[in-house]
């Protein structure tokens, strides 16, 4: 398959495959794999929008897409945003709701062929998908949670970004910066100058983002910039080798344990890139 044959899945926000573009590129691998972009809906501070999550999680898709003969899909744009329900425009649907969409968008998927599903997450407080992914594996299904924390540490390092992941939870340096590369027209000025730390965030389940932050914003998003964003979403293009490898040829057993490797990176106090995301909500 020529790469322009590939980089035709990976054209805007909702792909544009016909059933003869996803049946040719199926031909080509001995299992299929899906690959889901998982969001939110959610404040982002005053200069990002509320699709942030949505859109980071499509730029990675887009860019895997691009490298490797995966099924794109559209996203999944609510998800779970309940600490952050204190800002107008923040819509969020439940766990429950969450774990039943992906499990059947799983099993429709197995239906018409398509036997591994990998779900691209960019909300770190969707803690239930790396519940999905653990259960799913267990059952024998192949399923794999990207990205790692570890895949994120690699980008970091690759792209130049300084902030750590703890301090960079939410609307700093890396998701300006991918957005900046993927969708500049949506950042809007002030972010240059929207600066805030709060490392110890221990009690933000209970108490929501609002307790942490006045604008919506924990991080350094002064730092940001579209150069770092491309590299960031480079790296992480390589990354997904690894998982591709897994889930196109391994045995399902295999790919449960990837699973859940890749399913380990969540803390409390994460948010954009906990759950298979950087370290925030």
């Amino acid at each position: 398959m020529s790469g322009s044959e590939i980089r035709s899945a990976a054209y805007g926000t909702v792909p544009t495959d016909t059933s003869e573009d996803v049946r040719t590129r199926g031909a080509g691998v001995a299992t299929q794999v899906a690959v889901l972009p998982v969001g939110s809906f959610e404040q982002h501070g005053p200069y990002l929008p509320l699709a942030t999550d949505t859109l980071v999680a499509c730029a990675i898709a887009r860019e895997i897409a691009g490298a490797y003969p995966v099924h794109l899909l559209p996203p999944v744009t609510i998800a779970c945003s309940h600490e952050h329900a204190a800002w107008p425009g923040t819509v969020s649907i439940s766990s429950v709701t969450l774990h039943a969409v992906v499990r059947d968008i799983a099993a429709s998927l197995r239906r018409s062929g398509v036997e591994a599903l990998v779900l691209v997450n960019g909300h770190g407080g969707n803690y239930v998908l790396g519940n999905v992914v653990q259960e799913s594996s267990a059952a024998g299904e192949r399923m794999a949670l990207f990205p790692s924390a570890e895949d994120w540490e690699a980008a970091l390092e690759r792209s130049g970004v300084s902030t750590s992941l703890l301090t960079d939870m939410h609307a700093g340096e890396i998701e300006t910066s991918i957005l900046l590369h993927a969708h500049p027209e949506v950042v809007r000025p002030g972010y240059e100058s929207a600066d805030f730390v709060a490392d110890d965030r221990r009690h933000l389940l209970t108490l929501g983002m609002s307790a942490y932050t006045d604008s919506g914003v924990i991080g350094r998003p002064s730092l940001g910039s579209a150069e770092k964003g491309k590299e960031l979403l480079a790296s992480l293009a390589d990354s997904f080798g690894a998982y591709f490898s897994l889930l196109s040829a391994g045995s399902p057993a295999a790919s449960g344990t990837e699973s859940r490797i890749a399913a380990t990176g969540e803390s409390d106090a994460a948010d954009d890139f906990g759950a298979g995301a950087p370290t925030s909500s």
